[in-house]
């Protein structure tokens, strides 16, 4: 089973046991539709992947510290998406859900999204108790108050701010609850891999500013040009387009070098390399006259011979 099937398997299982046929049947429908929307799920891939590398003793709270990251992610697009922030038609080439549900029902859904989040961790948590209270505190600092995603979100309202702190609260702060999640789930420390979660965080987000700058709306499935739109900080306007792919392809190197050395460290450096030729491809590089520079990968297995591929 690839790394991105057993996400899929558990968030559909997590999904289906924890909304049940009772669920107001439009709130269960907007739901589904912001959670399995052809996302990427490059957040509950990770954190499988480091609880791998730490032996991943726990794989039903491995795999619920993932779900339950996945789905908080789901929940902050559902909000950022409407008319208060940034009033997006669409969303990975789907109607947002405000679009197709309505306001109201927006942001119920957010809402419960969020809800959800911590109960996949409770279920999956009361049979490791010695683990759970870990498990909650680190979802709990990658999306509140001083530095998670409802920080960097707020940072949009503030007259001015730092592009490095809004860059890691605002999208770093869930890769670093997922590469310390996956660690924590299988009871190992989880600061060795705080940094490749901090780097991986900003180059998500230098890439969607670069992305924002020159991508088309149908290849990114959602508009474009919105940091200008909203007066956001942006790299791609503070160090030029060239510029923000250079600074990109250096945080993926930092990112490559920061993951301790474990049998799946050269699983993991592959898996980054594949996702920063998503990212920003070489096309993209050559458009802006930067040199490309993304290690090509060969087909993915995890370590030990598990038999997880990476999808």
């Amino acid at each position: 089973m690839s790394l991105l099937e057993r996400t899929e398997k558990s968030l559909a299982d997590h999904f289906d046991a924890l909304v049940p046929p009772q669920t107001p049947p439009r709130l269960a429908a907007a739901m589904r539709h912001a959670v399995f929307s052809n996302g990427a799920r490059v957040r509950p891939q990770l954190c499988t992947a480091v609880a791998l590398a730490c032996g991943d003793d726990a794989p039903a709270l491995s795999d619920a510290m993932g779900s339950a990251i996945e789905i908080m992610h789901a929940a902050s697009l559902v909000h950022d998406d409407m008319p208060a922030f940034d009033n997006a038609d669409t969303r990975r080439g789907q109607p947002t859900v405000h679009k197709a549900f309505g306001e109201p029902l927006a942001l119920l859904t957010g809402d419960a999204l969020i809800v959800l989040a911590y109960q996949v961790l409770a279920h999956a948590g009361a049979q490791h108790p010695q683990r759970l209270g870990a498990v909650i505190r680190n979802l709990s600092a990658g999306v509140g108050v001083p530095s998670g995603i409802v920080a960097g979100q707020a940072w949009e309202c503030e007259a001015r701010a730092d592009l490095s702190e809004y860059q890691r609260a605002k999208t770093g702060a869930l890769f670093v609850a997922a590469t310390c999640g996956g660690a924590l789930a299988a009871g190992a420390d989880p600061q060795p891999w705080t940094p490749l979660g901090a780097f991986l965080g900003e180059a998500y987000q230098v890439a969607d500013d670069i992305r924002d700058v020159a991508g088309q709306a149908q290849a990114m499935g959602k508009p474009v040009g919105q940091d200008a739109l909203h007066g956001r900080p942006s790299a791609a306007q503070s160090l030029g387009l060239a510029g923000a792919v250079a600074y990109f392809q250096q945080l993926m190197d930092q990112a490559v070098d920061s993951i301790p050395a474990c049998g799946a460290r050269e699983l993991l450096s592959q898996v980054v390399r594949r996702e920063s030729e998503r990212l920003v491809p070489t096309s993209m590089c050559e458009a802006v006259g930067q040199p490309y520079r993304h290690l090509q990968s060969a087909p993915l297995t995890s370590p030990q011979g598990s038999g997880h591929a990476v999808a």
